[in-house]
């Protein structure tokens, strides 16, 4: 230890625990469930038969908080210390970091809109492509299978289940 640098004073056991990526993000779901579920207090529920306008979004809170709890224990059961704070490079720059907010975005944009046209199979196709680009990590075959399954799930749900008039395929 030079005599230049302070010395270092241990860090509290909380504080370490808390730079636990999972277990700020447990935290953070469960906050955000919590407070919908006191905006949500005095809808009415209903029952699954007949729901009311609080149900989805009660039911979305408490699905939510698990999801929080679980990923909070996650964080909470690591064994390794947080990663140290890395040096900033220029892809770390504000841009940088919004690019994955703005391509997602971008990506719910074109579904929307081409919803209609193309029908829900290749709407999907286009959603999953644009939003492939918000990652320079993904295979060509991990994008072709979110979409496929992504296609199935929402098909076996909102058409299937629900019987929403939504179009499979383009009507050209």
């Amino acid at each position: 230890m030079s005599a230049d640098s302070p010395p270092s004073t241990p860090e509290h056991p909380l504080l370490r625990m808390l730079r636990r990526r999972n277990v700020l993000a447990g935290l953070m779901f469960i906050v955000i469930a919590a407070i919908g579920l006191w905006e949500s207090r005095s809808y009415p529920i209903g029952t699954a038969l007949r729901m009311s306008t609080g149900y989805v979004p009660r039911l979305l809170c408490w699905l939510l908080m698990g999801l929080g709890a679980v990923v909070l224990i996650q964080g909470l059961l690591e064994r390794h210390a947080p990663e140290p704070a890395r040096e900033r490079s220029p892809e770390d720059g504000v841009v940088a970091q919004l690019r994955p907010v703005a391509v997602v975005t971008a990506s719910l944009i074109a579904f929307a809109l081409t919803l209609e046209t193309l029908g829900l199979v290749l709407s999907i196709l286009v959603l999953v492509a644009i939003a492939s680009l918000a990652s320079r990590d993904l295979k060509m075959w991990e994008t072709l299978a979110a979409a496929a399954g992504l296609a199935v799930l929402t098909w076996a749900i909102f058409i299937l289940g629900l019987g929403l008039p939504i179009p499979m395929w383009p009507d050209w």
